[in-house]
């Protein structure tokens, strides 16, 4: 074969192979979005696994702590629990650097969530801070710092109330948990349409970006995929029956609030209530950001974590406000 030819045939090759990419990313970008992250977490040396718990297989990453000498978190095992509608990966900004920093750091799908089981049960609080201990026990984790972000905060305060041996130190962001009066409805979270959807996006984040409408379509229709397990936890939140509002008081452990000053999803006024109930809590204030604080302002919340986790005598009663974007 002259070299004209096999040039021409890997061109060609070449050319097929970014067609087949391309179409790949307009068909299922969120399948190339979370294939991008999870191919990052694998380079930085975070482990994706799973185990049976209760019948049900549950996934979860699993980060080594660095074996610095000089690492501030040695010694400290740190379990991170995302929101409503969310997975581990949402952590990923933050799971390589916790373990860079001496912390073992451990991120569950939640039960109905990521890539867990979605049994038929009714996802409730309760139900998910039991599937929380039930995961601790399983992995032999005695006690742990526990961190919560939005209805993933709501579980880790109960489990601080309920299982307090668990939690040594105790991190929520923009958590849910509390009354505040609601300025939307459940169907927030289970757009039908591109309106729907930004009006989603629009909660989570102060500076929206237009999303292209096979990105828009995609969205959707992962939304709906997860629809039936979304309305399932919030027709129990919404009961009001698991409500913290009266039982942060029995939270004793060292405790971190940290706040997008701008969520428009849970306001700032929610999280000024669960820090002013909880005796010594600290509390960060993010300015610039939302609902998301823990993906799109990381670095600085990083940084907060480090400081509360690392501090000896813990922290407490520090309030502090931090410029937020980590771009």
């Amino acid at each position: 074969m002259s070299l004209g030819k096999a040039l021409f045939r890997c061109i060609g090759a070449l050319l097929v192979l970014m067609l087949l990419a391309a179409g790949t990313f307009l068909l299922e970008p969120l399948w190339v979005a979370d294939n991008r992250i999870r191919y990052k977490l694998w380079r930085q040396h975070v482990r994706s696994e799973s185990i049976e718990i209760d019948g049900n297989r549950v996934h979860y990453f699993e980060a080594l702590p660095s074996t610095s000498p000089n690492a501030a978190g040695a010694g400290r095992t740190l379990v991170l629990v995302h929101g409503l509608g969310a997975r581990g990966e949402d952590w990923s900004p933050l799971i390589p650097s916790l373990a860079s920093a001496g912390f073992h750091v451990y991120v569950p799908d939640l039960l109905g969530y990521g890539r867990s089981a979605k049994p038929d049960v009714d996802y409730s609080i309760p139900l998910e801070v039991k599937f929380v201990a039930n995961f601790m026990q399983a992995l032999q984790i005695e006690h742990a710092d526990v961190g919560g972000w939005s209805m993933g905060g709501w579980i880790a305060l109960k489990l601080a109330v309920n299982r307090p041996w668990l939690v040594d130190r105790l991190m929520v962001f923009d958590s849910a948990g509390v009354y505040f009066p609601s300025t939307f409805d459940a169907t927030l979270f289970t757009p039908t349409d591109s309106t729907g959807l930004s009006h989603l996006i629009a909660r989570l984040t102060p500076q929206p970006k237009p999303l292209p409408g096979f990105a828009s379509r995609a969205a959707i229709k992962h939304l709906q995929e997860n629809a039936w397990v979304v309305k399932r936890s919030m027709h129990q939140m919404e009961s009001g029956r698991d409500l913290m509002d009266f039982r942060l008081a029995d939270i004793h452990q060292p405790t971190l609030v940290v706040w997008g000053k701008l969520d428009r999803l849970i306001p700032l006024a929610a999280g000024e209530q669960i820090h002013h109930k909880i005796a010594g809590s600290s509390m960060l204030i993010v300015e610039g950001c939302g609902h998301l604080t823990p993906s799109e302002c990381w670095r600085p919340v990083l940084h907060g974590m480090i400081d509360f986790l690392t501090a000896d005598p813990p922290l407490a009663g520090v309030e502090k406000t931090v410029a937020g974007r980590s771009e």
